[in-house]
């Protein structure tokens, strides 16, 4: 019997402040309502708590370009139309899907710091499994905003993660297609990409079962493209095959997981059928691989489930089981009617047929066995990681000055209404303001 997993949890309180504007389907708020379920169901205290920090512009430098950072450490909603060729440069504000509201750049700090954390203490040996739920934003590229997303906190993690370990696994079980992480590791074949998404008239419109890497990567970025109506059996039928057959072969040190909730049913932007049941079993099949894994978030727009979602897959990852009444907390009122944890799959016809199902499952077996094993990596010395980098800095600083300069937080909070991903209907100019319950989410 294998020993009991170690699990490190991050979480910044204000990571749910932030506010992405009317008609946004993107609701931060979300973190903390998952949070306020982990709480009352007592999870904390069967794991390791952290106040995670707040990423610097060199961490989020390491992939992103400096250009596209201090933009958005100086673009605010009161001085957009200083920024308006960067604006269009990086894909944000008006008529875009990333709108520029207050705090931006601190919301992408909090985020992006939680998940080099976990990334950190999982090089360091300190945890079996960290996780951050307001993680994992993966649409977001080197020098562009896209799809709700701004900093690319998994490749940055990732990046993180490759110091110590030759190879390092992502998969996502997001309704839409992990494209940028895909794209930022596509010609290497130390980070092999496994996505299971909608495919066809529907964002980000990448992941074709052909796209399968460039030069050295070829082989390692894994795409199941499927279709609307996936359910909890459909879905398992290509996960766990696929997923063990990359284990056999690629032989990760590390996972990154990103567990986006819109691929359950009733998303307001997905159109999946999982239940919770059926979507925490991806990550339980993943945790028992006994790997070192980081679990992030990523989508998820029906917000009282996407809270159901992340406090019961904790719960899994803590191999404990939850009472399906949901305990009074915060927010109880957003689990009405019926105060239940767990979700009904909708009665809708799953457009996945047996043979459809079949062919992608064949057809990603056989990519993977065209790659002969795992490649083999010459370790150099482990670069330090940022917290050593920092330590140093904030000695040298301390040695030239006693005085200490610190910024406050961001004080940012709200969320209401919905809207459709591809229609780019956003005025780019944010909004602060008292949070409103939304209960008739």
């Amino acid at each position: 019997m294998t020993a009991k997993q170690l699990v490190s949890y991050f979480y910044q309180p204000d990571v749910g402040h932030f506010y992405y504007g009317p008609s946004h389907p993107m609701k931060p708020h979300r973190i903390k309502m998952a949070h306020h379920l982990i709480l009352t169901y007592g999870l904390y205290r069967r794991m390791e708590c952290y106040r995670s920090h707040p990423a610097s512009p060199s961490e989020m430098a390491a992939f992103h370009s400096e250009d596209y950072i201090n933009f958005l450490a100086k673009v605010t909603p009161d001085n957009l139309r200083g920024f308006s060729n960067q604006m269009n440069r990086f894909n944000v504000g008006e008529y875009t899907d990333c709108p520029v509201f207050d705090g931006l750049y601190e919301f992408t700090q909090l985020y992006t710091g939680a998940s080099l954390d976990g990334a950190v203490k999982l090089n360091r040996g300190d945890c079996d499994i960290a996780i951050n739920w307001s993680g994992g934003l993966h649409h977001a590229k080197k020098s562009e905003a896209s799809g709700f997303c701004y900093i690319n906190d998994i490749v940055l993690a990732i990046l993180e993660l490759l110091k110590v370990h030759a190879r390092v696994l992502y998969v996502d079980i997001d309704v839409h297609h992990g494209d940028g992480v895909e794209e930022a590791f596509y010609c290497t074949d130390r980070v092999m990409t496994f996505s299971l998404h909608k495919y066809g008239d529907f964002f980000p419109g990448t992941g074709h079962i052909k796209d399968t890497g460039a030069k050295e990567g070829t082989g390692f970025s894994v795409n199941a493209p499927l279709t609307s109506g996936m359910t909890d059996d459909a879905y398992a039928r290509i996960f766990k095959p696929v997923l063990s057959k990359i284990m056999e072969i690629f032989r990760p040190g590390a996972i990154v997981l990103q567990c986006g909730a819109d691929s359950l049913t009733g998303d307001r932007l997905g159109c999946f059928n999982l239940t919770l049941k059926g979507h925490a079993e991806c990550v339980k099949f993943t945790k028992s691989f006994n790997v070192p894994t980081l679990v992030l978030g990523g989508g998820g727009y029906t917000i009282r489930n996407v809270a159901r979602c992340w406090a019961y897959e904790t719960s899994v990852l803590l191999d404990t089981e939850l009472p399906d009444e949901i305990p009074y907390n915060d927010y109880f009122e957003y689990y009405a009617p019926d105060f239940k944890l767990h979700l009904t799959p909708e009665q809708r016809e799953n457009m996945n047929t047996e043979a459809s199902l079949e062919s992608v499952r064949i057809d990603l077996l056989n990519q993977l066995i065209g790659l002969k094993g795992a490649p083999s990596v010459q370790m150099m010395e482990v670069p330090p990681d940022f917290e050593v980098i920092k330590e140093n800095a904030d000695a040298e600083k301390e040695r030239k000055s006693t005085k200490e300069d610190r910024e406050g937080e961001g004080m940012n909070d709200g969320g209401t209404s919905d809207d459709k991903r591809h229609r780019k209907t956003k005025d780019g100019k944010g909004e602060k303001r008292e949070h409103e319950a939304e209960l008739a989410c």
